[in-house]
């Protein structure tokens, strides 16, 4: 009589069995590897201010958007998740739609950037993005799209230039940083951040990487690499999974005064609700942020709770705001194989009701 899991030996020998020949046949897999690329879609450098440069993303035929669509990601993880590869790919499906892509790339702050501020980041960078594609298209104003911290850095700018967004689009936006779910946030808000800022100048990657992962400590650090021995004879498949782990850990360096103004003010006095926010001396007031707004969170996000996401819709003074909701988690809405159908479709049809 066995248990309910129905161990006996002949399905432990079936299972070693298994495993060496999967081992046998990783080892090969592996030596035949070569190192892996990330990007799926040609760009080209449009505009540059020191280590922030804006790339035009280049489709198999010519945009037919009237309008721009500027694509600004987190500070914390590089922006090729939404370019990852030739089938995970949010431009390249925004692309075939027909929509004019860009995406600012904040580049890796060294010391030389630790003074740098949310002014900074929102109105020098963003701002001047934006300000660059309205001269280049002959335009008063362009499309964005705000993805993580990046569109909370949108939100930012919409509230103080809304004659400079024509649509706006965000995706896994925290909000409401004080939802009771949000565990980044309440971790967050037992942190010394002026004495970690000043002590450590710019926030390391690797602490920033390893609060990420403690977040699901065995779904992130065991599960998924024990699960990756089933995949150790699927060439393609540990390409795909070699191709996620450079993206986790290829992250930048924080700049110490934007991450003390940004935890201060978001995570810990969470002022997008209760008033206050501030990019420099202007205070930033959701309420002005009257354009139409397309506002996407995923149900299974363990980093943006939707709740923290669906906060905008009491907040911000659009009368044309729309919610998305995507069954899945923070990066399965860009990689997974429904978001590759659904988010640039979604994003592409929301658009083009507002451009008639």
């Amino acid at each position: 009589m066995y248990g309910p899991l129905a161990i006996t030996p002949e399905t432990l020998a079936e299972e070693a069995s298994t495993l060496q020949r999967k081992l046998a046949a990783g080892l090969r897999t592996l030596r035949e590897l070569q190192d892996v690329h990330v990007g799926a879609t040609p760009r080209e450098e449009v505009w540059r201010d020191g280590k922030v440069v804006l790339y035009r993303f280049r489709g198999e035929r010519a945009p037919t958007a009237k309008v721009p669509l500027l694509i600004a990601y987190a500070l914390v993880n590089r922006p090729y998740m939404v370019d990852l590869q030739d089938d995970r790919s949010l431009v390249k499906g925004l692309l075939a739609r027909g929509e004019d892509v860009y995406v600012i790339d904040w580049g890796y702050p060294d010391r030389s950037d630790r003074f740098l501020t949310l002014e900074d980041y929102i109105e020098r960078f963003l701002g001047g993005a934006i300000e660059h594609l309205c001269h280049a298209h002959g335009l008063p104003a362009v499309n964005l799209l705000g993805i993580c911290q990046g569109g909370a850095f949108s939100l930012c700018y919409a509230a103080l230039h809304p004659e400079r967004v024509k649509n706006l689009v965000t995706m896994v936006t925290p909000v409401d940083f004080h939802t009771p779910d949000n565990m980044l946030s309440n971790w967050n808000r037992e942190i010394d951040v002026d004495l970690l800022v000043d002590t450590l100048s710019n926030v390391p990657a690797d602490m920033m990487n390893f609060t990420y992962l403690m977040l699901k400590p065995w779904r992130l650090f065991a599960q998924k690499y024990v699960g990756m021995l089933d995949i150790l004879d699927d060439r393609k498949a540990m390409e795909d999974f070699l191709r996620m782990e450079q993206w986790i850990f290829d992250s930048p360096d924080q700049a110490g005064e934007a991450f003390r103004e940004f935890s201060k003010q978001f995570f810990q006095e969470n002022r997008f609700v209760t008033g206050g926010a501030k990019v420099g001396e202007r205070e930033v007031h959701l309420g002005l942020v009257e354009m139409p707004v397309l506002n996407i969170y995923a149900e299974q996000d363990h980093l943006v709770p939707p709740d923290a996401s669906r906060a905008l819709r009491r907040l911000c003074g659009s009368r044309d705001y729309t919610e998305y909701s995507f069954r899945g988690g923070h990066i399965g809405i860009y990689v997974s194989g429904r978001a590759q159908k659904d988010v640039p479709q979604a994003i592409h049809d929301w658009l083009a009701q507002r451009s008639r």
